[in-house]
C-alpha cells in the first residue's frame, strides 16, 4: 500500500478511510507542523524527505510545483469533495492501477452528478 502525506486541507475522514483500506498515511497535524504557515514547497519536500506522496485538494499550487520541482515522491491533486469516503475509494482504486512511475501527479476528481 502507499506512503501517504496529508496536507493541512486534506479532510480527515477521508484520511481515515485509506487508514482503513490499508494505506499508510501521516498528517500534517501529526507531524506537529499544523498551523505554521508553511509553504507548499517545504511541505511537499517534507513528504519527499518521508519517502511519501502528497495528499492535497491544493490543486493550482502543487501542479505548478510538480512541473518545476523534481524532488518528490508523487502528488495526489482532489477536487473538494463532501463524500469522504467516496473520494478516500478513488484514491485508492488510482494508486491500485497506477503504473510505477516517477513522480507522478495523479488527479482525482468529484463524480459529475
Amino acid at each position: 500500500m502507499a506512503r501517504l502525506y496529508a496536507n493541512e486541507n486534506f479532510p480527515l475522514p477521508a484520511v481515515e478511510e485509506l487508514r482503513r483500506l490499508g494505506h499508510d498515511v501521516l498528517t500534517i497535524r501529526e507531524t506537529g507542523q499544523a498551523n505554521q504557515s508553511l509553504s507548499d514547497d517545504a511541505v511537499l519536500t517534507f513528504a519527499y524527505a518521508e519517502g511519501r506522496m502528497l495528499l492535497t485538494n491544493n490543486r493550482r499550487h502543487f501542479i505548478r510545483l510538480h512541473r518545476e520541482q523534481h524532488d518528490h515522491c508523487g502528488i495526489i491533486v482532489c477536487t473538494v469533495d463532501p463524500d469522504f469516503v467516496g473520494l478516500a475509494q478513488r484514491i485508492h482504486a488510482a494508486l491500485e492501477t497506477q503504473a510505477q512511475v516517477s513522480r507522478p501527479l495523479i488527479r482525482i476528481n468529484r463524480p459529475a452528478q
